[in-house]
């Protein structure tokens, strides 16, 4: 076996992918049944990524990245495999937002405490988001590994610890 890239099984991106359904699924049981009690999702995503459509006003105002709430006036809201669309209103005109998931940086519900932050993928990490794609060798634009030279870290933990003893 050599030791390319090729031959790396990418868990940086299947979490990141994992995580990004975590997005989805909360984003699909809002749009079906609306924000329940305090909820609501503040999401941060890159303005500048391939597929936002955004009105050109907002990009400018917002280079390289924005932040969007869900909370009271939201509507149309939708998600599928790729992306998000939501109507806002600014300045009472209503805007139409598509959003990839791979654009997403931050997705968070602060009436309990929850955020997940998202290192970004890169134009290779989708729009089209493709679990396939999880194995590519790709840059993340990550140059930790830079340090290491070669170094494999790492630890195996035993579960047995974290279990109840009778």
């Amino acid at each position: 076996m050599t030791n390319d890239d090729d031959d790396i099984l990418r868990y940086d991106k299947m979490v990141e992918y994992a995580l990004r359904g975590v997005v989805r699924q909360a984003i699909e049981e809002v749009m079906d049944d609306g924000l329940p009690g305090e909820h609501h999702f503040y999401i941060t995503f890159m303005t500048d990524f391939p597929g936002v459509d955004i009105p050109d006003y907002l990009r400018d105002r917002y280079p390289g990245e924005m932040t969007i709430v869900l909370q009271y006036q939201f509507y149309d809201l939708n998600v599928d495999k790729d992306k998000m669309s939501v109507t806002l209103s600014f300045n009472n005109v209503p805007e139409r937002l598509v959003i990839p998931l791979a654009a997403i940086t931050i997705f968070a519900d602060p009436s309990v405490n929850f955020a997940l932050q998202f290192q970004p993928l890169g134009e290779d990490g989708g729009p089209d988001f493709d679990p396939e794609d999880l194995l590519d060798d790709d840059d993340s634009g990550d140059d930790k590994g830079d340090k290491d030279k070669g170094e494999k870290t790492g630890e195996v933990v035993s579960l047995d610890k974290f279990r109840k003893k009778d």
